[in-house]
């Protein structure tokens, strides 16, 4: 649940003026200036046309900057299987399995784009991305600027993009069945795993670690419009860009099914918005997003409410876990009034 926190970021920049919605973000990316475009997703690499225009930080808070996580099996296309051998990050949350950002930035860079900037809605790397644009547009580090933008402001005093020793003992282990299998296997324990010491590419597709307590802090500034207690760290005018639907019809269909339910659901900035009641807990215009480690956030405006689920098991498939729909079952049906 780290790409609501990462717009959340830009988003302050936007009204700080140090960032615009629609500028290209060659100035700051220049490795991802002037960029190629596959003639088709199955074509060779060497199988491109121009990109009609730049990418931009709009491109990358809706997740449309022309390159993400292709849904198909690993290896199905070359572009699949160059990115693995990039070590850019395309499966599961492993922050000790990707570079630093600024090498991050070069291998991208030697990608073409999968579509034109702004045409398709593809999870994942557009994220990254704009974490690396906010630490060069920020002059601090990503984890820097969260912490004294967002972290510190809302008094989360246990989120980062790892755990100090001194807390590591709080810290619970991870399984998954690698998608499919019988066995459950543990995935990224705690004392050694990838999460006890800081990485090098701070991801903001989905490198945090958090508590309950801390993100409910965070989803309660969203549903408040931007604020919490005295510290405003959004505009309601940003939340409310953020929390609106910036998907069109003809790119929901062309994502099809998976990762986001564009039938029901639509995406604003680094977040899923309901757009059709249809199911108890589904009210239209309930924002927030489900972690790949088997984490859930929802914010509700209708219903002034705000759910978390933290598990220790990763989701067996994109579409998430059978608990995150009878958790949200049980907290609705509980509303008594």
């Amino acid at each position: 649940m780290t790409k609501p926190i990462a717009a959340a970021a830009g988003m302050i920049l936007v009204e700080e003026g140090r960032l615009r919605l629609d500028d290209p973000v060659d100035s700051w990316l220049p490795e991802l200036a002037d960029r190629r475009v596959l003639k088709r997703l199955n074509a060779p690499l060497t199988e491109t046309v121009r990109s009609k225009r730049p990418i931009t930080l709009r491109d990358l808070l809706t997740l449309r900057p022309g390159i993400g996580v292709v849904l198909a099996e690993p290896g199905t296309y070359p572009i699949q299987r160059a990115m693995d051998e990039l070590e850019l990050g395309q499966g599961a949350p492993s922050p000790a399995g990707v570079p630093a950002t600024d090498e991050w930035l070069r291998r991208l860079g030697t990608l073409p784009l999968v579509y034109q900037p702004g045409e398709r809605w593809m999870y994942g790397t557009g994220a990254d991305v704009l974490g690396a644009l906010i630490a060069r547009a920020s002059g601090q580090s990503f984890e820097e600027f969260l912490r004294d933008r967002i972290f510190r402001p809302l008094g989360m005093k246990d989120t980062g993009f790892s755990v100090p020793a001194n807390s590591i003992d709080r810290l619970a282990e991870c399984y998954w069945t690698n998608f499919g299998a019988e066995e459950l296997k543990l995935y990224d324990s705690a004392e050694e795993g990838q999460w006890s010491r800081p990485p090098a590419f701070q991801s903001g597709a989905g490198g945090l670690v958090s508590t309950a307590d801390d993100y409910f802090r965070f989803g309660q500034m969203m549903l408040n419009g931007g604020i919490l207690g005295r510290r405003r760290i959004l505009s309601r005018s940003s939340v409310t860009l953020m929390t609106t639907d910036q998907i069109t019809p003809e790119q929901k269909a062309a994502a099809g099914s998976g990762i986001c339910d564009f039938v029901h659901r639509g995406w604003g900035f680094g977040m899923q918005i309901v757009t059709v009641r249809d199911d108890l807990s589904a009210s239209i215009g309930k924002f927030g997003w489900d972690g790949g480690l088997g984490t859930a956030w929802d914010s509700d405006p209708t219903e002034s409410l705000v759910t978390i689920l933290l598990t220790q098991r990763m989701s067996d498939s994109p579409a998430g876990a059978a608990v995150f729909q009878d958790f949200r079952t049980l907290a609705y049906a509980a509303i008594d009034r």
